[in-house]
């Protein structure tokens, strides 16, 4: 394993993977951007090409190609060496296969389980899903299944396979009935396969169908949280759906399955779904590593708004720009493209009005009385107009706000001032901060210096220095040497040398804890002469003495 992640590194640069999700910028010997994981708007990501390193000054996050691409797909690492090695053209080399772990056991497992689902669809299902508008290859494309009506054909087959009882529990494909026996936990049910980012299928949602299913039967059910599977982090079709979301700056998220399917068969494959959940700022931090951009494109009825209002709180506060495009009323995308074909659906995308816009249209139509629409506002429209990042634009929602409802642009500001906000953390006091700044610089020059094939700094010297004033931190410095080193990169570059601000923050310390040491002197000897010990009181006043003369000397270089 470790020959192939050398030869995936020795293949692929740090800038070429990072670049492939986000743009970069030269910054001297580095490269800089916008942080895909948290929201910013001055870059404080920083790629070091000569480290293949990254790190980020805002959210702390940093590593090599293997993490970020962990990161910024959701993977765990096998995920991200099978990603990688596919970009690089290497054929990963496993080691013993019999060492393999819990969650590659459960992958496997999954994947046998898909392939028997889709082994299982008969003529019966075809007919339901090409009546929906699906052909043929989109069917094949999404690995489309069926369990049948069976109480336990899948744990049979899954047994035939030598995975075991608790393999299937732990998967979510089999449950305990009241009798303590094995049985499938999906019957009677097209089965769609959800996919990680890697295209590895790890859940699955089941669609009620046939003469057998019962009618007390949820329509839909999907795979409970498993080790492989949690539903607020991911999205359904996102494996296929990454690439086009780079690609045309933008993603659209639909509900359910068919509605995504039907979505990507109409040529917009930067589609995603939630999976049996509803869309949260996790689900919307992973669409934001692949795009700013983000189309809500919901059920048109009531649930509908109600869900498009919750999804666009959640894609605001991740930094995404939220625009909702609007079925006809009583439609799902699904199946507005079967009915009205898929340039009809392209143009309700491309009409798409930002979140505000909507709420307003949709508040202006059924809530017609003016009380009652300017309270909807207020109590409904203004809070997501707070949570536009951008001051410009949410200068521009106030003034549409304004003009909706017939009143003045500091109206409306100052009714927004009055929604609550989350307070920033309280900073650190001055005193401690400055003493820290003053280790953290030296920590950042020491880290970064110790990178360089010829350091300008003798950098043992500096560790001891620090070790010596007993403010070195072994701990902090191991975990955290990737950041000190871009820190001290950034501010020096390569045109400015940190020998002099070395020699001056070593020479500050020095003389704080020499005047930490005076005042206790000062204070001992108080005491001293309150006690009437004159032996004391001598040595004291000598060492004050001898403090005062080496305070002065710093006093006179810095």
């Amino acid at each position: 394993m470790s020959d192939t992640v050398q030869k995936i590194k020795d293949r692929l640069s740090i800038v070429d993977v990072v670049g492939g999700y986000i743009k970069l910028e030269r910054a001297g010997q580095n490269m800089r951007a916008r942080c895909p994981f948290h929201a910013e708007r001055t870059p404080s990501f920083m790629v070091s090409p000569e480290r293949g390193t990254y790190h980020c000054f805002g959210c702390g996050v940093g590593g090599d190609i293997f993490s970020f691409v962990e990161a910024i797909e959701g993977l765990d690492f096998k995920g991200a060496l099978r990603v990688l090695a596919e970009r690089a053209g290497v054929q990963i080399e496993y080691g013993n296969r019999d060492e393999a772990d819990a969650r590659d056991r459960l992958l496997n497992l999954m994947e046998t389980a898909a392939l028997w689902y889709e082994g299982k669809r008969t003529d019966e299902q075809d007919k339901y899903l090409r009546g929906r508008g699906l052909s043929d290859a989109t069917i094949r494309t999404f690995r489309i299944g069926w369990a049948g009506n069976g109480w336990d054909d899948l744990v049979r087959y899954l047994r035939e396979k030598h995975f075991t009882d608790k393999d299937m529990i732990d998967a979510g494909v089999a449950k305990k009935n009241e009798r303590g026996r094995l049985t499938d936990k999906f019957r009677n049910r097209i089965m769609f396969p959800i996919s990680d980012s890697a295209g590895r299928v790890i859940a699955f949602s089941g669609r009620s169908f046939g003469d057998h299913a019962s009618p007390e039967a949820p329509k839909y059910l999907n795979s409970p949280e498993t080790l492989l599977f949690h539903k607020s982090r991911v999205l359904y079709g996102f494996d296929k759906a990454k690439m086009a979301m780079r690609k045309l700056h933008c993603a659209i998220l639909v509900e359910g399955q068919l509605d995504l399917i039907m979505s990507h068969q109409a040529g917009w494959e930067n589609t995603v779904a939630a999976s049996g959940t509803a869309f949260t700022e996790e689900h919307a931090v992973l669409i934001k590593r692949m795009t700013e951009n983000i189309v809500i494109c919901l059920d048109a009825d009531q649930a509908g708004v109600k869900a498009t209002g919750r999804a666009a709180r959640a894609a605001l506060r991740a930094g995404l720009q939220v625009k909702v495009a609007r079925l006809p009323q009583g439609l799902d995308p699904a199946d507005f493209i079967k009915n009205e074909g898929p340039e009809k659906f392209r143009e309700i995308i491309r009409n798409a009005t930002h979140i505000v816009t909507f709420l307003l249209n949709v508040l202006s139509e059924s809530v017609p009385q003016k009380d009652r629409f300017r309270r909807a506002v207020e109590t409904i429209v203004l809070p997501f107009v707070q949570e536009v990042q951008s001051p410009i634009e949410r200068e521009q929602y106030v003034q549409e706000v304004a003009g909706r409802l017939g009143v003045s642009v500091s109206a409306v500001g100052e009714t927004l001032k009055n929604i609550p906000t989350i307070p920033e953390p309280v900073s650190e006091s001055p005193r401690h901060a400055s003493d820290r700044s003053r280790i953290m610089q030296l920590m950042s020059i020491l880290a970064w210096q110790e990178t360089l094939p010829q350091p300008v700094i003798d950098t043992k010297a500096l560790r001891a220095d620090l070790i010596n004033l007993g403010m070195f931190d072994e701990e902090l410095f191991v975990r955290e040497s990737a950041r000190l080193a871009f820190e001290a990169e950034r501010i020096y570059g390569a045109e400015r040398s940190p020998a002099e601000d070395t020699a001056v923050l070593l020479g500050a310390l020095r003389k704080d804890i020499l005047s930490r040491q005076l005042l206790e002197i000062t204070e001992a000897l108080r005491q001293a002469e309150a006690a009437g010990d004159s032996e004391t009181v001598a040595s004291l006043m000598e060492r004050s003495r001898l403090l005062t003369i080496e305070i002065a000397k710093f006093h006179k270089t810095m």
